[in-house]
């Protein structure tokens, strides 16, 4: 079994470093700059000046930062940033295995479902991205199994580690933290694990926290001297509010909806099923304490990441489904279980009620942000399953996306409840895979792109000052690409021993001395020849 599990992973992993062969940057930017930046600094190279912007946490650049003692080439960094997100990303397979298997799922059927989970689109479309979104789902899958060890009576030391963790990854992980120790204490108090196993892996999530939250600080001294964008006022205004409580729950509901649709229906029957184990009593103590875990955690991502989302006049404000992304894989599974194992009739009231979960999330979100769906500005790249169900990649048909997840559900339930007995596991698990393949050779590329010379400018080896004026959509994949210095920010003149400077293209002449060397659509750059 192990070797079968050793080659599933390579397989996935293939695919993913396929899918991404032509990356060679990052392009989400101001994020993976961040976070790439932050691995350098951690590495002893040099950092960057990221003030006012979000503080983009250490734990995910905490993994790469033997890729920068490997290599200070940005290009070669980032190939190998990637393949660090396809493994880890790959690695969600045999923990999906282990999952189903400790919900008592047969070898055979828990292998074929866990591959074919892992090919989802959460945990493809971000594994070549330098982002915490690579490695989360994974994360939240071995939380969860470990979660399950411990109420079987094993260690939940690595339960406790991987949530401390999860607070130096991203905000995501504090709501993880949170579920965790509220569940391990309830359970504590109810007495349905050792008290010392329990306390152990509270220890340890404290312990690693902190540890966590002085990386962290370190972090943010280091690359934002003069602070980071402080969202905390318009977050206490949205949880004290009534104008930010219906902000913040039709966000939220907008990213269940977003969730439920980008698992082709089936995390909409994986959260019915979830919510009749967590509330029904009686039953094995694993899989109810799991069902209510992930449905806590799940609903407090969404409405504490839409609360504290600022109004940045995008569809994505109202309908997103990038946060949810890291549960979308354990959802998949939840649903596939409750086609595939219950009773035809409790299989499909669970069915329909997830059915209904698409629909009244999707139409709540879509009445309070009304014609903003339409007016404000649409990202693509915030919307890649919706594009692929749609085939419309410049608007958002919150309808058409629906109805499309809705007609493969019930593609799925049918051969799920009515086909034969034996042909129900295969037909579902090629079906489920079908969409999925489909969907990346959607986003794959079609081709290399063309050869020709990069946007950014390509300064000379030396010391790079950096007008203020410049807009960071320049200057901040700049700061990765200057791998051997930190950007010298400035208004006025260049600092002196500057070699070049970035100005923007309405800066006037060259200052005396200097010389434009090069030029783009906003920014030119300056040379001091005396200097080079």
């Amino acid at each position: 079994m192990t070797w079968v599990l050793v080659g599933g992973w390579i397989a996935q992993l293939a695919v993913r470093l396929w899918l991404f062969r032509y990356h060679t940057g990052p392009v989400a930017n101001p994020d993976e700059t961040g976070y790439l930046l932050a691995a350098r600094w951690l590495a002893g190279g040099p950092g960057g000046d990221l003030s006012g912007s979000t503080f983009y946490q250490g734990g995910y650049p905490l993994l790469l930062v033997p890729v920068f003692w490997v290599t200070a080439d940005p290009e070669t960094a980032y190939r190998l940033v990637v393949a660090i997100g396809s493994m880890a990303a790959a690695t969600a397979f045999p923990l999906a295995y282990l999952a189903l298997r400790r919900l008592r799922t047969g070898t055979r059927p828990a292998l074929l479902l866990a591959f074919v989970a892992g090919l989802c689109p959460a945990l493809m479309e971000f594994s070549g991205l330098a982002l915490t979104d690579a490695i989360l789902p994974t994360l939240v899958l071995g939380w969860l199994i470990a979660l399950h060890d411990l109420t079987a009576g094993r260690s939940g030391i690595v339960a406790g580690a991987l949530a401390g963790y999860a607070t130096t990854v991203h905000m995501r992980g504090t709501i993880i933290f949170g579920v965790f120790v509220v569940v391990v204490v309830a359970l504590l108090l109810t007495r349905r694990v050792p008290r010392s196993a329990a306390l152990k892996s509270l220890a340890v999530a404290g312990i690693v926290a902190a540890a966590g939250l002085a990386l962290n600080r370190a972090v943010s001294a280091a690359l934002y001297p003069d602070g980071v964008r402080d969202l905390s006022g318009m977050l206490a205004d949205r949880l004290t509010g009534a104008d930010g409580q219906a902000w913040a729950l039709s966000g939220a509901l907008g990213q269940l909806w977003y969730l439920v649709t980008a698992t082709w229906g089936l995390a909409g029957v994986g959260m019915a099923g979830a919510s009749v184990v967590a509330l029904r009593r009686g039953g094995l103590p694993g899989p109810r304490v799991l069902a209510a875990t992930l449905l806590l955690t799940t609903l407090g991502i969404a409405y504490t990441s839409s609360a504290a989302l600022p109004d940045e006049h995008r569809v994505g404000n109202y309908v997103y489904g990038r946060y949810t992304a890291c549960v979308a894989a354990a959802w998949l599974l939840a649903g596939l279980i409750v086609l595939l194992r219950l009773p035809r009739p409790a299989a499909v009231r669970r069915t329909l009620a997830g059915a209904g979960i698409l629909v009244a999330a999707g139409g709540a979100a879509a009445w309070y942000a009304g014609d903003r769906l339409t007016t404000y500005n649409f990202i693509a790249f915030d919307f890649p399953e919706v594009n692929f169900l749609t085939r419309t990649w410049d608007h958002l048909d919150l309808v058409a996306a629906s109805a499309a997840a809705l007609a493969i559900l019930a593609c799925l339930a049918a051969m799920a409840l009515w086909m034969p007995r034996r042909a129900r596991l295969p037909l579902v698990a090629a079906g489920v895979a079908a969409v999925h393949l489909a969907f990346l050779a959607d986003i794959a590329p079609k081709a290399a792109p063309a050869a020709g010379p990069g946007w950014l400018p390509a300064p000379p080896p030396g010391r790079v000052a950096l007008d203020t004026r410049v807009s960071w959509r320049v200057w901040v994949p700049l700061t990765y690409q200057v791998w051997w210095t930190a950007l010298e920010r400035y208004q006025g003149a260049p600092p002196a021993g500057a070699c070049s400077a970035l100005t923007p293209l309405t800066s006037g002449p060259p200052a005396h001395g200097w010389t434009a060397t090069a030029t783009g659509s906003d920014w030119v750059l300056w040379a001091c020849p005396a200097r080079a």
